[in-house]
Protein backbone atom coordinates (compact mmCIF):
# COMPACT_ATOMS: atom_id res chain seq x y z
CA UNK A 1 0.00 0.00 0.00
CA UNK A 2 1.33 3.42 -0.93
CA UNK A 3 1.50 6.08 1.73
CA UNK A 4 2.78 9.63 1.93
CA UNK A 5 5.50 11.47 3.76
CA UNK A 6 6.71 15.04 3.95
CA UNK A 7 10.15 15.99 2.78
CA UNK A 8 11.54 19.49 3.24
CA UNK A 9 14.61 20.74 1.44
CA UNK A 10 15.85 23.12 4.11
CA UNK A 11 17.25 26.67 3.67
CA UNK A 12 20.92 25.62 3.64
CA UNK A 13 20.39 23.16 0.77
CA UNK A 14 18.28 25.72 -1.10
CA UNK A 15 21.06 28.31 -0.64
CA UNK A 16 23.64 25.77 -1.82
CA UNK A 17 21.56 25.19 -4.99
CA UNK A 18 21.03 21.48 -4.24
CA UNK A 19 17.26 21.31 -4.90
CA UNK A 20 17.63 19.54 -8.26
CA UNK A 21 20.18 17.04 -7.02
CA UNK A 22 18.08 16.15 -3.98
CA UNK A 23 14.89 15.79 -6.03
CA UNK A 24 16.77 13.56 -8.48
CA UNK A 25 17.84 11.28 -5.61
CA UNK A 26 14.27 11.17 -4.33
CA UNK A 27 12.71 10.25 -7.66
CA UNK A 28 15.44 7.71 -8.47
CA UNK A 29 14.58 6.02 -5.15
CA UNK A 30 11.08 5.40 -6.50
CA UNK A 31 9.15 8.20 -4.82
CA UNK A 32 6.39 9.99 -6.69
CA UNK A 33 6.16 13.73 -6.05
CA UNK A 34 2.51 14.51 -5.29
CA UNK A 35 2.92 18.20 -4.46
CA UNK A 36 5.77 20.67 -4.01
CA UNK A 37 6.29 24.39 -3.47
CA UNK A 38 8.90 26.89 -2.33
CA UNK A 39 8.02 28.86 0.80
CA UNK A 40 9.69 31.10 3.33
CA UNK A 41 8.54 30.16 6.82
CA UNK A 42 7.46 32.87 9.19
CA UNK A 43 8.60 32.62 12.78
CA UNK A 44 5.05 31.67 13.81
CA UNK A 45 4.79 28.94 11.16
CA UNK A 46 8.21 27.49 12.03
CA UNK A 47 7.37 27.50 15.76
CA UNK A 48 4.11 25.70 15.03
CA UNK A 49 5.78 23.11 12.84
CA UNK A 50 8.57 22.40 15.35
CA UNK A 51 6.40 22.78 18.48
CA UNK A 52 7.43 19.30 19.62
CA UNK A 53 10.96 20.69 20.21
CA UNK A 54 9.97 23.94 21.98
CA UNK A 55 11.37 22.85 25.35
CA UNK A 56 14.73 21.84 23.88
CA UNK A 57 17.79 24.04 24.10
CA UNK A 58 18.22 24.20 20.32
CA UNK A 59 14.65 25.41 19.59
CA UNK A 60 15.57 29.07 19.07
CA UNK A 61 18.43 28.21 16.72
CA UNK A 62 16.19 25.79 14.81
CA UNK A 63 13.56 28.48 14.27
CA UNK A 64 16.17 31.02 13.22
CA UNK A 65 17.63 28.51 10.74
CA UNK A 66 14.28 27.47 9.27
CA UNK A 67 13.25 31.11 8.76
CA UNK A 68 16.63 32.16 7.30
CA UNK A 69 15.60 31.54 3.71
CA UNK A 70 13.21 29.64 1.48
CA UNK A 71 12.61 25.93 1.86
CA UNK A 72 10.89 23.38 -0.37
CA UNK A 73 8.24 21.17 1.23
CA UNK A 74 7.39 18.12 -0.90
CA UNK A 75 4.66 15.50 -0.52
CA UNK A 76 6.09 12.12 -1.49
CA UNK A 77 4.24 8.90 -2.17
CA UNK A 78 5.57 5.36 -2.19
CA UNK A 79 5.03 2.07 -0.44
CA UNK A 80 6.64 2.46 3.03
CA UNK A 81 7.22 6.14 2.26
CA UNK A 82 8.17 7.29 5.76
CA UNK A 83 10.63 4.48 6.44
CA UNK A 84 12.16 4.51 2.95
CA UNK A 85 12.60 8.28 2.92
CA UNK A 86 14.28 8.25 6.33
CA UNK A 87 16.73 5.64 5.01
CA UNK A 88 17.39 7.81 1.95
CA UNK A 89 18.15 10.93 3.99
CA UNK A 90 20.35 9.28 6.63
CA UNK A 91 20.86 10.22 10.26
CA UNK A 92 20.64 13.83 11.46
CA UNK A 93 24.42 14.02 11.93
CA UNK A 94 25.93 13.90 8.43
CA UNK A 95 29.24 12.67 9.90
CA UNK A 96 27.41 9.52 11.05
CA UNK A 97 25.10 9.18 8.03
CA UNK A 98 25.53 6.24 5.67
CA UNK A 99 27.42 6.79 2.43
CA UNK A 100 25.20 7.86 -0.43
CA UNK A 101 22.45 9.35 1.76
CA UNK A 102 21.20 12.87 1.17
CA UNK A 103 22.59 14.17 4.44
CA UNK A 104 25.99 12.53 3.91
CA UNK A 105 26.20 14.23 0.52
CA UNK A 106 24.61 17.63 1.18
CA UNK A 107 24.33 18.45 4.91
CA UNK A 108 26.84 20.80 6.48
CA UNK A 109 26.33 19.74 10.13
CA UNK A 110 23.77 18.41 12.60
CA UNK A 111 22.17 21.86 12.67
CA UNK A 112 22.38 22.51 8.91
CA UNK A 113 21.25 19.06 7.84
CA UNK A 114 19.79 19.84 4.38
CA UNK A 115 16.46 17.99 4.65
CA UNK A 116 13.58 17.05 6.91
CA UNK A 117 11.63 13.81 6.83
CA UNK A 118 8.53 12.81 8.76
CA UNK A 119 9.24 10.22 11.47
CA UNK A 120 5.87 8.42 11.41
CA UNK A 121 2.76 8.08 9.27
CA UNK A 122 0.74 10.07 11.83
CA UNK A 123 3.28 12.90 11.85
CA UNK A 124 3.51 12.83 8.05
CA UNK A 125 -0.21 13.54 7.87
CA UNK A 126 0.06 16.48 10.30
CA UNK A 127 3.19 17.87 8.65
CA UNK A 128 1.73 17.66 5.15
CA UNK A 129 -1.33 19.59 6.39
CA UNK A 130 0.98 22.29 7.78
CA UNK A 131 2.19 23.16 4.28
CA UNK A 132 -0.55 22.03 1.90
CA UNK A 133 -4.25 22.88 2.01
CA UNK A 134 -6.86 20.21 1.47
CA UNK A 135 -7.75 21.91 -1.82
CA UNK A 136 -4.14 21.77 -3.06
CA UNK A 137 -3.85 18.14 -2.14
CA UNK A 138 -7.15 17.15 -3.74
CA UNK A 139 -6.26 18.97 -6.98
CA UNK A 140 -2.88 17.30 -7.19
CA UNK A 141 -3.91 13.86 -5.99
CA UNK A 142 -6.62 13.33 -8.57
CA UNK A 143 -5.29 11.29 -11.47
Amino acid sequence: MNNKTLAIIKPDAVRDNKIGEIITMITRAGFKIKDMKMVRLTKQSAEGFYEIHKERSFFGELIEYMTSGPCVPIVLEKENAVEDYRKLIGTTDPAKAAEGTIRKLYARSIQFNAVHGSDSNANAEKEIAHFFSRKELLENYSE
